[in-house]
């Protein structure tokens, strides 16, 4: 993670804020999947490698991350942190998040700003759609971006599948298949 924050302090903060969404189905309701919500550094089960190559491993949260205002304090292993605020949420609809701080070691290459989980009931379930906004610094972006891309579905599909898990032992056998991802 060193070479990486020395690489990007060799350009400049990108102003371009970017999205990128990963939109899975679940075979429960909205209110289930908003009680089983999680974010990153909640989700029990240890990154896969590529994750862990660069970011560092989440060790605690603390903070309530379903009522506006909240501050949400992450903390990692070796010290680093982040800070979220809650800016928005509806029950079993939505919870939408700023990043006020963030202290992770990669913050020269790229810049989280906020993210939303959205919910919405449909015919045999619920919809789930985890977006991550960031400033991406590394230039050119045409090469970078599509690395950007990758790991932040990746970083989602570990939050989902812990998701998916949690409320695998929480609701009765059957009522939650596995996730089928669309990205």
């Amino acid at each position: 993670m060193r070479f990486l924050a020395r690489f990007g302090r060799l350009f400049p903060r990108n102003a371009i804020i970017e999205d990128v969404a990963t939109t899975v189905c679940f075979d429960a309701t909205a209110e289930t999947v908003w009680q089983g919500m999680l974010f990153y550094e909640e989700v029990p089960s240890r990154p896969m490698p590529l994750l862990r190559l660069f970011l560092p491993a989440p060790v605690r949260t603390e903070g309530e991350k379903t009522r506006v205002g909240a501050t949400i304090e992450c903390t990692y292993d070796r010290g680093y942190h982040l800070e979220k605020r809650i800016t928005a949420a509806e029950r079993a609809r939505f919870v939408r998040f700023d990043v006020l701080v963030q202290q992770l070691g990669v913050e020269d290459c790229i810049s989280m700003t906020g993210g939303s989980y959205e919910m919405s009931d449909h015919p045999g379930g619920s919809e789930l759609v985890l977006t991550t906004r960031y400033r991406g610094h590394l230039r050119p972006r045409w090469l970078w971006r599509p690395l950007e891309r990758f790991l932040a579905h990746r970083l989602h599909r570990h939050i989902l599948d812990g998701m998916r898990a949690a409320l695998e032992t929480s609701i009765p056998a059957g009522e939650v298949p596995p996730i089928g991802a669309r990205s």
